[in-house]
């Protein structure tokens, strides 16, 4: 129970904090935020909740995450459901909760691209891919751990969000772009937030396969 608890909180805080830095830029107009703000936003909290519950859950917080980990047996299939609503339920708490504190919002942080949908598609899943690349050659096994676990992917979360955040909002992670779909009623192409983010995230599997053969992810695919 410990780490679906983990994944919960982890997930709410990473969704309250990163597409709350995205709701306070939107009502204050980026008055003080600011796009680089909301990457670095982005970046210090997914470092933040590796370090904190890497240990317990593995600190996934991404249903994407938690399915290529699972393609890549390392990970139980039987696990997977749990750890996804686990998921659901963190994100959509914490936008539920930007939703009470800025009612004047419209979007909370939903992902919207300014891309053409199959252009926003293949950016989306290269920026999974990128991460889970990160992820699955840092951690081990499905548990983030270790000095610098935290700070690769953060830092690849921030690296990310800096450069691909104007045009898809650099979503990579089908819970965060759920969750403030329900809440702000924009839907606009949510199916590609949770395809993209999918499949870049088992490909990167697939190249740490093909790459590594039998020591891909510390102990085989």
């Amino acid at each position: 129970m410990k780490k679906y608890i983990s994944e919960v909180i982890g997930t709410f805080s990473l969704i309250f904090c990163g597409t709350g830095a995205m709701t306070v830029n939107e009502v204050t107009s980026g008055a003080d935020l600011t796009h680089i703000g909301v990457a670095i936003t982005w970046g210090l909290i997914v470092m933040a909740m590796i370090y904190a519950f890497g240990e317990i859950s593995g600190a996934h917080f991404n249903p994407a995450v938690t399915v290529a980990f699972a393609f890549a047996k390392k990970f139980e299939w039987k696990e997977v459901p749990k750890y996804i609503i686990a998921q659901l339920i963190g994100a959509i708490l914490a936008s539920v909760m930007l939703w009470i504190l800025f009612p004047e919002s419209e979007y909370y942080g939903a992902t919207i691209p300014i891309l053409e949908p199959w252009r926003a598609f293949i950016l989306e899943l290269l920026l999974t891919f990128f991460l889970m690349l990160t992820i699955i050659n840092v951690s081990t096994g499905s548990k983030e751990i270790g000095v610098m676990a935290g700070i690769a992917i953060g830092g690849v979360v921030l690296l990310e969000a800096m450069f691909a955040g104007p045009m898809t909002k650099a979503s990579m992670n089908p819970a965060r772009s759920i969750a403030p779909a329900l809440v702000s009623g924009h839907f606009e192409h949510l199916w590609l937030y949770i395809t993209a983010p999918i499949l870049g995230a088992l490909l990167a599997v697939l190249s740490c396969k093909w790459v590594k053969d039998d020591q891909c992810c510390d102990s085989g695919c």
